[in-house]
């Protein structure tokens, strides 16, 4: 039967390891490591991109196009058009804001914790994705009105006959895609794969 699962970047032959009497080798453990604070790093460079790139297109819309016609990008197809949003992404459950609030710290405190035993590239991707999507919302939520933790978020890009959403919104729903491609290929945040 074929192996079930292995460590990716585990040294698969015997004589080429020098173990330190437990049966692991110092050598994999100091490189294992390494490896795990560079997906950590590849995680934390991840979300401060996103969480930047939907900080300052917020500012930007909210002083650009707040009040302001929309404008079309792609004739009405796309548009820019600012909108505040009390409701969770894409416009849904504006009753739940401080529900919702909730949940993404709960989803930050999750990434948080599962970076560290963090030592896949794509999970550290889509694990930085999700961080940074939900920390912008987060950041809403907390410093815009209506008062803190009910605060509207701000959403801008309005494709024809689909809801408003902003580039938090596209962080979170790009990792949760990546999340279930890799779920599906079955990587594990720990770089294990599962083979059936």
């Amino acid at each position: 039967m074929a192996e079930a699962e292995r460590i990716i970047g585990t040294p698969e032959d015997p004589e080429t390891e020098h173990t330190d009497g437990g049966g692991s080798t110092a050598a994999d453990a100091a490189v294992n490591a390494g490896v795990g604070k560079r997906k950590i790093l590849a995680l934390v460079a991840v979300a401060v991109v996103a969480y930047l790139l939907d900080l300052v297109s917020k500012l930007i819309v909210v002083a650009k196009l707040e009040h302001q016609p929309p404008i079309d990008i792609i004739g009405d197809w796309l548009q820019f058009r600012a909108l505040r949003n009390p409701g969770a992404a894409f416009g849904f459950g504006e009753a739940f804001t401080v529900i919702f609030t909730i949940i993404a710290a709960g989803v930050i405190v999750v990434v948080i914790r599962l970076a560290r035993k963090l030592y896949s590239l794509p999970w550290a991707i889509a694990l930085g994705l999700l961080l940074g999507g939900a920390l912008g919302n987060l950041t809403d939520r907390i410093f815009r009105a209506p008062g803190v933790f009910e605060g509207a978020v701000v959403d801008f890009i309005a494709p024809k006959h689909f809801a408003v959403f902003n580039l938090a919104d596209s962080a979170i729903v790009c990792g949760g895609i990546l999340i279930v491609i890799l779920s599906f290929k079955g990587l594990d945040p720990d770089g294990t794969v599962h083979k059936d």
